[in-house]
């Protein structure tokens, strides 16, 4: 295993803390937008500003760099990560509040260590397995606020519900990627996503005639989430991902939740309760378990 020098190191952390705080700042920004903006209109815009923000990344990066045996794992990534996945979190976004967005999209973390003991053959300790409950539990927590009554028929446990869904899906994205970002350039491979992912959504909305419903005062948030919140982000998510393995990247990833939370108070004046704060010790507890677990997964290229 090749060892990797001090100063690679340090970029992989700082690529994984100021991707935690822009993916923060996602559902805050995001929410205002989607009160006049269908979410998959919304998503497309994302998406395709997304592989915008790549091209200053990559103008040295010569050809695809894919090659014909490359292509069904970038198409899977995109079809999970960069159609699926933005779909049902904008949808469920619109149903839901910022700030348990923010503690939902811990999940994330969980799902793809789950993934990774699934098809990579990863074990845990005892320890590792009570990690995923408390990971699950909070999930459990802040999905119902303990309420039990009519949580089906509730929109916003409903909005919930796909926040979780589309987390599963971004996991398996990560664990896809993972491979991926050591067949391919990482500028090129956010290029693929959101250009793939963004004109795929965006002839589906067309389609059915959906509008694209952005006001002037509507676009710097737009920009936001698109160019930097999605763009630079999972740029730095890719690198980080190759500079210090996934278990630390997701351990520091996770951080995001705390960002999202500050973001929500501060931006949309929403209130933190005590079943969030509940939840998200919870869920923080289980993630540094599960990541001190782990290993970092051998990829094959």
């Amino acid at each position: 295993m090749v060892q990797l020098d001090a100063k690679s190191t340090r970029i992989g952390y700082a690529s994984a803390i100021l991707c935690a705080v822009l993916v923060g700042s996602i559902s805050t920004a995001s929410k205002p937008v989607l009160a006049n903006t269908n979410p998959l209109m919304y998503g497309a815009l994302v998406y395709l500003l997304a592989a915008l923000s790549s091209v200053p990344l990559s103008y040295k990066v010569k050809g695809l760099q894919v090659r014909p045996r490359d292509w069904p794992l970038v198409l899977a990534i995109t079809a999970s990560g960069s159609i699926l996945a933005p779909s049902l979190f904008f949808t469920g976004l619109v149903d839901t509040t910022a700030s348990d967005t923010a503690l939902l999209s811990n999940s994330e973390t969980i799902f793809t260590v789950l993934f990774a003991l699934v098809f990579f053959k990863e074990k845990l300790r005892p320890r590792g397995y009570l990690a995923v409950m408390l990971v699950l539990t909070g999930v459990f927590i802040v999905t119902t606020n303990l309420q039990f009554s009519n949580i089906l028929l509730d929109l916003k446990k409903q909005g919930n519900i796909l926040i979780i869904i589309s987390m599963a899906l971004w996991a398996l994205d990560n664990n896809l990627s993972k491979i991926a970002a050591h067949r391919i350039d990482v500028s090129r491979l956010v290029q693929f996503k959101g250009l793939i992912g963004g004109t795929v959504l965006l002839a589906f909305a067309l389609a059915i005639r959906i509008p694209i419903g952005i006001t002037p005062l509507e676009i710097p948030n737009l920009l936001l989430v698109g160019l930097v919140g999605f763009g630079i982000a999972l740029y730095l998510f890719l690198h980080s991902l190759r500079r210090i393995g996934t278990v630390k990247t997701m351990l520091i990833y996770s951080t995001g939740t705390v960002f999202g939370l500050l973001f929500a108070s501060t931006f949309l004046h929403e209130k933190i309760g005590g079943y969030q704060v509940l939840a998200i010790a919870l869920m923080l507890t289980g993630i540094y378990l599960v990541t001190k677990e782990g290993k970092v997964l051998k990829v094959q290229t």
